[in-house]
């Protein structure tokens, strides 16, 4: 478990290499972006409109249009991702059985077979169930 001082420290590494990343694609570092930079390491967000609303509880100025423009600078310099985290394709084998392929973000590929797919599917059922 992280102590409080390092998760500071942690959050403020990945600020700064945020702002860097926006200043060396030559984005302006203005107090409504840093706002959202901010918000967004705090916790995790959902939807844009849940950043807004998080937002606009500080700085009654913000736009909604600011907040989706912030996201895809983000999204488009690598900072963040809104897509899954995986992908699930089923993929025709030379085989006769079936492979399930996971591709992960990171282009990682997991591939399995039905019967093991079908148990970790089983499984997640059953976790959704708890809740």
């Amino acid at each position: 478990m992280e102590k409080p001082q390092e998760d500071f420290l942690s959050v403020h590494m990945k600020k700064q290499e945020i702002i860097d990343r926006l200043r060396k694609e030559n984005y302006r570092i203005t107090n409504q972006r840093m706002l959202l930079i901010d918000i967004l390491l705090e916790e995790d967000c959902t939807c844009c409109k849940e950043i807004y609303y998080r937002a606009a509880k500080i700085d009654a100025n913000i736009g909604m249009a600011t907040v989706y423009r912030m996201i895809n600078t983000l999204e488009d310099i690598g900072v963040i991702s809104r897509k899954s985290t995986y992908k699930i394709c089923n993929e025709n084998s030379n085989s006769s059985q079936c492979v399930w392929c996971v591709v992960m973000d990171d282009s990682t590929e997991i591939n399995l077979s039905e019967s093991k797919w079908k148990s970790i599917f089983r499984e997640w059922i059953k976790g959704l169930r708890i809740y």
